[in-house]
């Protein structure tokens, strides 16, 4: 067992131990099984918008293929029959450095439409925060519960409107948000040819905003109830979402709440600075999984230099994370926790909370091992070995 009493390794001892009684995984251990299967499962409009990045896609497919020019350095004659991948975020003490990206089709991707409470309840049967997104199918005030006793997180996407972003802030955190997640690079949609292609984007359409349709403040601004006139209401939200952030907006969120105040979407050094001269508690270098800007750099490459300049401050790291081997990479180069993105939302759409649980589950395990076997029994180890640029 690790230090933090979690064996994640240990996983593939279960499988090969039911394949001795005939017994096969109901879901996949890679990601390439998991897209076709997850595909299949969502049809070709979700498949559309959750799998479908900007422009030609080059950046969203680099995200995941430039993880393949890091290297690490397996070392020997170490001592890992125990392995401690916990960390501390926050003040919070997790047992492992994985949390859930924010993602606004959660609501979507299970047959049952209600995606972001099997979220939930996969955050609490693995340990793995949520980060629960603004976009959700079910109220934020049902989702944080059914986290159960792990912590999560809540990822604002700051309307227009200053009062209504309060209310989204205040919300998370009565229903327990540990820190609020500021996302800076969608204030407008990126050009996605495959959602135009089929003239479809699911939220003007009334998909997953919930979190809008339930709040005072929204609703005080509609002349009926979302339920009696649903078209005005999703003409509101169109009107209202997405404010231009500037530097200076950082003294509202700083003012409104005291949870950390996580900046998801810095890419720059200088921007890592200039967070941490205003008050950010946590850099999160993120490109959205390539959905909002093409023609950029993979995320992977640029992390080292956003830790550099981001000091003591945590760094969140998501985009193009597909395996375990993909996370321990991560933490090589300095990241303090990884998100995962795409894979859990197929495990939603292949098996809900039990597929996306087995899918964080896969990647722990993978994680788990690679560290037992090249010779890294803390994540300490980890990033002093390094990964280096093998091309």
């Amino acid at each position: 067992m690790s230090n933090s009493g979690h064996n994640f390794g240990g996983m593939q001892n279960e499988i090969y131990n039911a394949g001795l009684q005939g017994i096969l995984p109901d879901f996949p251990v890679d990601f390439a099984t998991l897209e076709d299967r997850a595909h299949e499962a969502l049809g070709p409009m979700l498949t559309n918008y959750v799998a479908g990045g900007c422009g030609d896609e080059h950046t969203q497919d680099t995200n995941a293929s430039a993880f393949h020019h890091w290297g690490m350095t397996p070392r020997m004659m170490v001592d890992c029959t125990e392995r401690d991948l916990s960390i501390n975020l926050f003040g919070m003490d997790l047992p492992t450095p994985l949390f859930m990206a924010p993602i606004g089709l959660n609501g979507e991707a299970t047959q049952d439409r209600h995606g972001d409470m099997a979220a939930a309840r996969a955050s609490a049967m693995t340990g793995v925060p949520f980060c629960v997104s603004t976009l959700s199918n079910d109220p934020m005030e049902d989702v944080f519960p059914a986290c159960g006793e792990t912590p999560a997180m809540f990822q604002l996407y700051t309307p227009r409107n200053r009062e209504l972003a309060t209310s989204l802030i205040k919300r998370a955190e009565k229903s327990g948000a540990k820190a609020i997640v500021v996302t800076l690079d969608t204030w407008l949609t990126g050009w996605r040819p495959r959602d135009l292609n089929a003239s479809n984007f699911p939220q003007l359409r009334g998909k997953v905003l919930h979190n809008y349709f339930s709040d005072p403040v929204f609703r005080s601004l509609l002349e009926k109830p979302p339920g009696e006139d649903p078209r005005a209401a999703i003409m509101l939200f169109a009107g209202i979402f997405g404010q231009v952030l500037t530097w200076d907006d950082m003294e509202f969120f700083k003012s409104v709440t005291d949870l950390p105040i996580v900046l998801k979407g810095i890419c720059h050094p200088d921007d890592a600075k200039r967070a941490i001269d205003h008050g950010a508690d946590a850099i999160y270098c993120s490109n959205h999984g390539g959905r909002q800007a093409n023609g950029g750099i993979s995320t992977i490459d640029l992390l080292p230099d956003i830790v550099a300049a981001s000091g003591d401050l945590p760094v969140l790291f998501d985009s193009g994370v597909r395996s375990g081997t993909d996370a321990i990479k991560a933490i090589a180069l300095g990241a303090t926790a990884v998100g995962i993105g795409r894979p859990y939302t197929y495990g939603l759409a292949i098996g809900g909370d039990k597929g996306a649980a087995w899918v964080l589950r896969s990647i722990l395990a993978e994680a788990d091992l690679l560290m037992a076997v090249n010779g890294y029994p803390t994540l300490k180890a980890v990033r002093e070995a390094g990964a280096q640029r093998t091309v």
